[in-house]
């Protein structure tokens, strides 16, 4: 069955904007972070996501996409990513710092989980496709997977252990998934079973 172009643009398209939208998505939770290793890993997602943008660019360049166009499902793209830095700026100004900083893990995790779906696609998509686009799509998947693993499943387990650590309760800082250097849901599943053997 051949690929409908016309999805795949739109697929492409909001995956751009989930890169644009992630920045400010870091640069905003950098602010509300307290914990200085998590606050790092943060500064080193944001450069790695900015690259993520550079690299889906170029490969729109190399496909022929303008990336200015503009889709009503980037626009909700953009809409959701405005409302997650929303969301921090409300909880720096009237919960607190320790809020913010939860707030900010949770925020990170909602854009990351369409980010990592967004690459997910495209690497299943890729195997359909011929010629300059594959090509161009699986050069930018290779370089950019890895990453996109690490920012969901390394963040998760920060939210989880930050969570814990301001319920009172015994935590894993940095998380078991920072520790193990998990890239795959199967390794952040082995992580989160050892963390009890980690405290």
């Amino acid at each position: 069955m051949p690929i409908d172009t016309k999805q795949l643009n739109e697929l492409l398209y909001q995956a751009l904007e989930t890169e644009i939208g992630g920045q400010a998505v870091y640069a905003k939770a950098i602010e509300c972070a307290e914990n200085e290793e998590v606050r790092e890993e943060w500064q080193k997602y944001l450069r790695e996501t900015e690259g993520h943008e550079r690299i889906l660019r170029e490969a729109f360049s190399r496909i022929g996409l303008d990336p200015e166009i503009e889709t009503p499902g980037r626009e909700v793209v953009r809409s959701k990513g405005e409302a997650l830095v929303a969301a921090m700026d409300s909880a720096l100004d009237g919960a607190g710092p320790r809020a913010a900083q939860l707030v900010a893990a949770e925020s990170i995790v909602e854009a990351e989980t369409k980010d990592h779906q967004n690459w997910e696609l495209i690497g299943l998509a890729m195997k359909s496709l011929k010629g300059e686009t594959q090509k161009a799509l699986m050069e930018a998947h290779e370089q950019v997977e890895d990453q996109e693993d690490e920012h969901l499943y390394h963040t998760m387990g920060w939210a989880r252990e930050l969570w814990l650590e301001s319920l009172g309760l015994p935590a894993v800082l940095p998380p078991p998934e920072e520790k193990k250097e998990v890239k795959t849901a199967i390794g952040a599943a082995r992580a989160r079973q050892q963390r009890d053997e980690m405290l």
